[in-house]
């Protein structure tokens, strides 16, 4: 679990777009930005609501091309599935690493700055 201004929380979700839903406060947009079988679930109207800005995503050149809009978490997405799984502890592992930052965006005049806090 991904929450703005926090650092990323192993969680149990129940099964079940109910619980999907309420893990992030609304209707669940999944997203696979990464080359890992892994979903990150997020509201799909965070933007629309004016959520607060979580975690920025990036390329593999670091470049940012997408923020996250209130709380977000990663799951499992096995390739022909049409469900999501549990993060392996590997998976887990990386993922608390690259979450473990908190970012704080600041737009100006000449774009977005984002601060970004060293990872413990």
């Amino acid at each position: 679990m991904v929450q703005p201004g926090e650092i990323p929380h192993e969680t149990d979700i129940e099964s079940g777009l109910e619980s999907l839903q309420a893990a992030v406060d609304g209707p669940i947009q999944a997203g696979y930005p990464y080359e890992d079988p892994v979903a990150l679930i997020c509201n799909e109207e965070g933007k629309l609501r004016n959520l607060p800005w979580n975690r920025a995503l990036r390329d593999e050149a670091g470049q940012i091309y997408d923020i996250v809009a209130g709380t977000c978490f990663l799951c499992a997405a096995p390739p022909g599935e049409d469900s999501f799984a549990g993060l392996t502890d590997a998976q887990l592992e990386a993922f608390s690493r690259r979450f473990a930052a908190l970012e704080w965006f600041i737009p100006t005049p000449e774009g977005l700055v984002v601060l970004r806090e060293a990872a413990l």
